[in-house]
């Protein structure tokens, strides 16, 4: 019942607008019909029946002329398409395409095929221009026109790795002519490795802490039942170990509502030196376990940027933490600021003078769960994700990360805003 309501009050609608659209003609007409017929000494009656009639008309004919009109514009589209040269609708494909004939030379090769593979003359073998065994055999099977799926994996490994899903097509029936088209992988492909090496690592991250629980529960149990003094030192292992396995889950479900938060241009004006002045009286504590002291090298003048104040909150209780916790033996933390003029990049330095990060490392340390030295890690009770929560913020903001360290001299984390 309430579709066939919904279907009348639709059919209502669609008729007003018609009528409405030829609203001046049919009050027009109404007026003339309705004088002429009083003038012939009649009633109105009359006016009014061809007015109704051409009401009827105007709700009936929009629709034709719509149908019409959409069915013109269907054939012109498709008289195109034919018209249209294959090299045109080639180059409309954003992904590697080349058109190769049954000697397996290059006819065509679109602008996104020369920038990945590089240019290819008219001519060229495809199988000089990719030079792997399975390519070879891949277009010999093509040209052979072998049924089934012609596609394969290829991945190309110069000047950087590259994985492609290929695939082969025959153009039309009698041309003799092909259709070469990659698929870049890499990005999906990467993708897929960062999630399983994320399960692995987080699996093996909470497995240590419940494999060191388990032991001490079954000691307890057993061998050090009566035994007071051990039983006092194992509870504060594993309570030490549901710490550890709760700041884990805590971030990893921070990295989580992270990722999973739509991506918008911060609009709010955040005072870094307000902000940063508020974070550092907030590890005062644990500055004062470390034996560190946080000293603050930033201008009196405000430091704005665009940011979401919490989130900013959380990138430098991250590096500041770790600059507290691994930077110990340097015995004080530095946090320095620039910038601040028009057009100007905003900065913020995080160091510390303890035992520096070889430079192998630096390319990895915001990678999850990267850790240095795992031992001493764990020992600092730290995840493995702080950075990687970091540099994840930081790019929602538009910002980036600067990392330079050197063995025995300490490391600076320097925060890069664009300006607001």
């Amino acid at each position: 019942m309430q579709e066939e309501q919904g279907a009348a009050r639709r059919l209502l609608k669609a008729a007003g607008e018609r009528v409405a659209r030829f609203g001046p003609v049919l009050v027009a007409a109404a007026a003339a019909l309705l004088l002429l017929d009083l003038y012939l000494g009649g009633t109105g009656l009359g006016a009014a029946l061809a007015v109704l009639v051409l009401i009827v008309v105007a709700m009936l004919f929009p629709e034709r002329q719509e149908k019409r009109g959409a069915e013109e514009r269907i054939d012109g589209g498709a008289r195109l398409i034919e018209t249209l040269p294959a090299t045109d609708l080639a180059a409309a494909v954003q992904d590697p395409l080349y058109i190769f004939d049954e000697a397996g030379g290059v006819v065509y090769a679109n602008r996104a095929a020369s920038a990945a593979f590089g240019p290819a003359v008219p001519g060229l073998s495809l199988q000089l221009k990719f030079r792997a065994p399975e390519m070879h055999d891949f277009i010999a099977r093509a040209i052979e026109g072998v049924n089934g799926d012609l596609a394969i994996d290829y991945v190309e490994r110069v000047p950087f790795e590259r994985a492609y899903r290929v695939s082969a097509t025959p153009i039309g029936e009698g041309t003799r002519l092909f259709v070469l088209l990659f698929k870049d992988q890499s990005e999906a492909r990467r993708i897929d490795r960062m999630r399983a090496d994320f399960i692995a690592n987080a699996s093996h991250e909470l497995r240590t802490p419940l494999a060191s629980i388990a032991g001490f529960i079954e000691t307890l149990r057993g061998p050090a039942r009566d035994d007071a003094k051990a039983r006092e030192a194992f509870l504060q292992i594993m309570h030490d170990q549901t710490g550890r396995m709760a700041r884990l889950i805590d971030d990893l479900l921070s990295l989580s509502r992270l990722e999973a938060k739509p991506y918008g241009r911060p609009g709010e004006k955040v005072d870094l030196r307000l902000l940063i002045g508020g974070v550092r009286d907030a590890l005062a504590h644990l500055a004062k376990e470390s034996g560190v002291t946080i000293e603050l090298d930033i201008p009196d003048t405000p430091l704005e940027v665009a940011g979401h104040r919490d989130e900013l909150v959380q990138v430098f209780e991250n590096l500041l933490e770790n600059a507290c916790k691994y930077g110990s033996s340097g015995g004080r933390v530095v946090v320095s600021a620039g910038g601040g003029g028009p057009g100007e990049e905003r900065t913020v330095t995080v160091t510390d003078f303890g035992p520096g990060i070889a430079e192998e490392h630096l390319p990895r340390i915001t990678e999850r769960f990267y850790r240095v030295d795992v031992e001493t890690s764990r020992a600092q009770k730290g995840t493995g994700l702080g950075l990687a929560i970091v540099k994840h913020i930081l790019t929602r903001h538009g910002a980036r990360l600067s990392i330079r360290s050197k063995l025995g001299e300490g490391s600076s984390f320097t925060v890069h805003f664009p300006p607001p």
